[in-house]
């Protein structure tokens, strides 16, 4: 049986006062962080979750609410933690060279330190079904930004098996993508506005029915859902929520 832990549920812009992007998956194997907002870091302490338990880092897309607290978790797990296993990070293509710039760019480099610990960079085609640390990942090309490179992601650390929309507008193949899946853990950025790269509350509902899993729970909510979570027809996250799957 697999634990998630929703570190962060907010959109970019923490409405409602919530954290960015973060989901812990905890499986037989090992334990996995998907996304990792630039709020994850505070948001681990808060729930008294040591860095030095993820084995993987699994991103979406290359927003900074996703993927923008990896180089302080970097940092923490070296100086504060002095980790001594791998950590692996995986993501779209480009991967590697989206964190180190994004170090670059924070003033904390990658290069010219004694790293305690090997970081592993790998990346994730749409299609492939891959092993990153204790988690088996098949990535799917969604509907964002495309200069973010966005995917879904297919998450396997035991017998059950997460869905993850990362962010993205409907589009007709989604339902497939994460058919039979124990959970769907889909975004929901908006109640009923609609935008082309997101979610909104009132098109899911209506669709709900074309979604062959076992659960669905709302996540990256925004503004509009904010004020809105336990209200609506689909449930939703907030963080630090857990659950079994």
């Amino acid at each position: 049986m697999s634990e998630i832990v929703f570190i962060g549920t907010s959109d970019a812009f923490g409405a409602g006062g919530r954290r960015q992007s973060a989901v812990l998956v905890r499986g037989e194997s090992g334990t996995a962080l998907v996304d990792c907002g630039a709020t994850t870091g505070s948001g681990l302490q808060e729930l008294g979750i040591p860095r030095d338990e993820i084995d993987s880092i699994l991103i979406s897309h290359f927003h900074g609410d996703h993927f923008g607290g990896i180089p302080m978790l970097l940092l923490g797990a070296l100086y504060e933690d002095e980790r001594k296993h791998p950590l692996r990070i995986a993501g779209p293509p480009g991967i590697e060279g989206r964190v180190r710039r994004l170090a670059d760019a924070m003033g904390f480099s990658m290069e010219g330190r004694e790293w305690s610990f090997p970081i592993h960079f790998q990346e994730l085609n749409p299609g492939q079904q891959v092993e990153v640390g204790p988690a088996q990942v098949r990535a799917f090309e969604t509907h964002h930004s495309p200069e973010s490179v966005p995917h879904g992601l297919r998450i396997r650390t035991g017998r059950e098996d997460v869905a993850y929309s990362g962010d993205t507008g409907w589009f007709e193949g989604l339902p497939g993508e994460v058919a039979g899946a124990h959970l769907f853990i889909c975004e929901c950025t908006y109640h009923e506005f609609e935008f082309e790269y997101h979610m909104n509350h009132r098109d899911l509902v209506k669709r709900k029915d074309a979604f062959d899993v076992g659960r669905i729970l709302l996540t990256h909510l925004g503004a509009e859902m904010a004020d809105r979570r336990g209200q609506g027809e689909l449930e939703t996250a907030d963080d630090g929520l857990k659950l079994r799957v």
